[in-house]
């Protein structure tokens, strides 16, 4: 521990040690007129922030925090529009893989798109045309899965060959999440020209293999309605599995191991299909 240092108010004199004196050995005097000296060993204050501080680190982060920020929702804005372009050319290549036409190259895609598909509208349950337009950006290609309802329903009126198609967008859950798909149909509106289905988490090797087009193709030539026109009918069923009154005609093998997801690809194609069945039993 440092000495101490007292000084005498009388003759200057300064002593060190643990206290002053009893009397100064130069004049006499005694100890109360000693005063101690301040130390000059203690460290210096410093000068500008103190960055062990509380208040130093909450600035810090939050400074941070907000610069952070700025950089994401700057680089958001940047890349938005080649994202919303990544965004339209997968999904005019969904529409197209329903249609037959597999592995076409990005850079072809919306060229091919525009030959194929005619017009994309929005109709209602009682098949009345909500809205009509020409190529991908008109209603029935922005209209977001979630917006789906018995009055907004995206239809696509394609050629293929010389030969109408009509494309139907779907909607369901699998195993562990969203599915989706569309699937083309004749100009008969009840027998399937192609489909394609994805999804956002089904099990690999399993129900993932609904992306596969060797199950895609299965539902090529199936009715989906029944002979009598009174529902759907195109069903995904268990391999031997008996259904009373399904004709083969619109039976599809369910994927071996993953019947769950072979259910929700079921249940998607009845309930989707149903709220088109004006347009699918219609002459017009």
């Amino acid at each position: 521990m440092a000495t101490k240092k007292f000084k005498c108010e009388v003759c200057g004199y300064v002593h060190e040690g643990d206290s002053a004196p009893a009397k100064c050995p130069q004049c006499q005097q005694p100890a109360d007129k000693f005063a101690e000296v301040p130390s000059t060993d203690a460290p210096a204050k410093k000068k500008g922030l103190d960055t062990n501080s509380n208040t130093y680190t909450i600035t810090f982060a939050a400074v941070l925090v907000v610069i952070v920020a700025v950089l994401l929702a700057f680089c958001s804005q940047a890349l938005k529009p080649m994202s919303d372009a990544n965004v339209r050319i997968d999904k005019m290549s969904q529409i197209l893989a329903s249609l037959n036409q597999r592995g076409i190259e990005k850079s072809a895609t919306e060229a091919t798109y525009k030959q194929l598909v005619k017009a994309d509208m929005i109709i209602n349950t009682a098949n009345q045309t909500k809205s009509e337009g020409k190529g991908q950006d008109q209603d029935g290609f922005k209209v977001e899965e979630k917006d789906f309802s018995d009055e907004c329903l995206p239809l696509y009126v394609c050629e293929v060959n010389g030969e109408t198609k009509y494309v139907i967008p779907m909607t369901g859950k699998g195993l562990w999440g969203g599915i989706w798909g569309y699937i083309a149909l004749n100009a008969d509106r009840n027998t399937v020209y192609g489909a394609y289905f994805s999804h956002s988490g089904e099990t690999a090797g399993l129900g993932a293999r609904m992306t596969e087009t060797w199950f895609q193709e299965l539902f090529q030539g199936k009715k989906v309605l029944a002979d009598d026109a009174s529902g759907v009918a195109l069903s995904v069923i268990k391999v031997g599995k008996k259904v009373p009154g399904l004709a083969d005609e619109s039976r599809v093998d369910a994927i071996t191991g993953a019947t769950l997801t072979s259910d929700g690809i079921n249940a998607m194609l009845h309930d989707c299909l149903a709220r088109y069945m004006t347009f699918l039993t219609s002459k017009e």
